[in-house]
């Protein structure tokens, strides 16, 4: 169940109730693609810098450990040691961006995997029978996501061929829910509107897919080549038309800059990995722009990350410490970048919770875009 509790322009502040919890919106969902964030972060670590909600992903657990394995210990839950909601996305991104000889057919898709290379065969019912087997709380509905550079017709063919797809994985969903060894029976599903830059295949596919009353409606096929702009015009155009009594979800994005801009245009749900990727490389989030800790500046620097930030390297960790451990390869400093980054999205998400509970969004998003541009590195 969706309710929302306060509107700031657009921006809207809700609850999201699941059968693991209320999830605050708008919301951030940490990556964990195969069951775990990169980084060596571990699922305390997550309760202990304000994580809702996990994100992990069908196609990569689906080659392994394979989702029969995870069934088997009990779903994804219990296999991670997590209490929370999770997400898992249906697979269709990673078989269109990873996976080579791909044939795409109505039935679904053909493919080789990408780790060892022996061919798979994915469809909205294989995507969604492996997301049952994880037993997440929110499954993704298989689509295809078409190259930023599809034709008008291929993007229209595309999307016909989504929305047909979507129609079967609604169907095969309720049918799994309904069996007595299931273990989330009360799994639900969020459909995807696709259809690139072409505003009024967008329109036309969310008006379809909104006729569906599935649980919760993403955007998909976004942030892979088209400037931001764009991508903020198809949301602001789009996002009229899908249900306002259901959760939207921004795929694969994105920046604070561009999380910002889009919880300004009604989005809830987050997902990116800039994060962890980018504090594995020692690139660090601040409310004063991004800072990269292996600069030379940083060798005799005895402050945190950030003065006042409350995360684990923040309260004992020098920017001088955790230089050294990056350049010495240690794996701590890593680890610490990543804890860094993803308690600074999470608290982020927080104030823009505040913020639009207190009606003051436009105000807060200008102080914090201008901060973020005062001494970007």
């Amino acid at each position: 169940m969706y309710k929302i509790l306060k509107k700031d322009g657009n921006a809207k502040r809700a609850e999201f109730t699941t059968v693991h919890g209320v999830v605050q919106t708008p919301v951030f969902m940490n990556v964990g693609t195969a069951a775990a964030i990169k980084g060596a972060v571990s699922t305390d670590d997550l309760r202990g810098i304000k994580t809702q909600i996990e994100l992990s992903n069908t196609y990569h657990l689906h080659v392994r450990p394979g989702d029969t394995v995870v069934k088997k210990m009990g779903g994804l839950h219990k296999f991670m040691n997590w209490d929370k909601p999770i997400l898992t996305d249906s697979g269709g991104f990673q078989v269109f961006s990873l996976a080579s000889l791909r044939k795409i057919k109505e039935e679904g898709v053909y493919f080789n995997s990408h780790v060892d290379g022996r061919k798979i065969f994915m469809g909205p019912e294989e995507s969604m029978q492996i997301q049952s087997n994880l037993a997440s709380t929110i499954a993704m509905a298989f689509d295809e996501c078409a190259p930023h550079s599809a034709t008008r017709e291929y993007m229209q063919n595309s999307v016909d061929r989504t929305t047909r797809w979507l129609e079967r994985c609604k169907q095969e969903m309720a049918r799994l829910n309904s069996l007595p060894d299931t273990i989330n029976k009360e799994q639900m599903l969020f459909g995807i509107n696709q259809g690139g830059t072409f505003k009024d295949i967008r329109i036309e596919h969310a008006k379809r897919i909104s006729e569906m009353d599935l649980d919760g409606y993403a955007f998909g096929g976004l942030a892979v080549g088209e400037s931001h702009e764009e991508m903020y015009d198809v949301i602001a155009n789009t996002i009229e038309y899908l249900p306002e009594n259901k959760p939207t979800y921004l795929m694969g994005v994105g920046t604070p800059a561009n999380i910002l801009e889009a919880v300004d245009r009604g989005v809830d749900f987050f997902d990116c990995v800039y994060p962890s990727r980018n504090g594995r490389h020692g690139h660090v989030y601040t409310n004063k722009g991004k800072l990269n800790l292996f600069n030379a500046k940083f060798e005799l620097d005895p402050k945190p990350i950030e003065e006042g930030c409350n995360c684990p390297a923040c309260r004992s960790y020098s920017r001088a410490y955790i230089r050294h451990l990056l350049k010495a390869g240690e794996m701590l400093g890593m680890r610490l970048c990543v804890l860094h980054n993803l308690y600074f999205y999470n608290t982020m998400m927080e104030e823009i919770r505040d913020a639009i509970d207190n009606g003051c969004y436009q105000s807060y998003k200008k102080a914090k875009l201008d901060g973020f541009n005062e001494n970007s590195k």
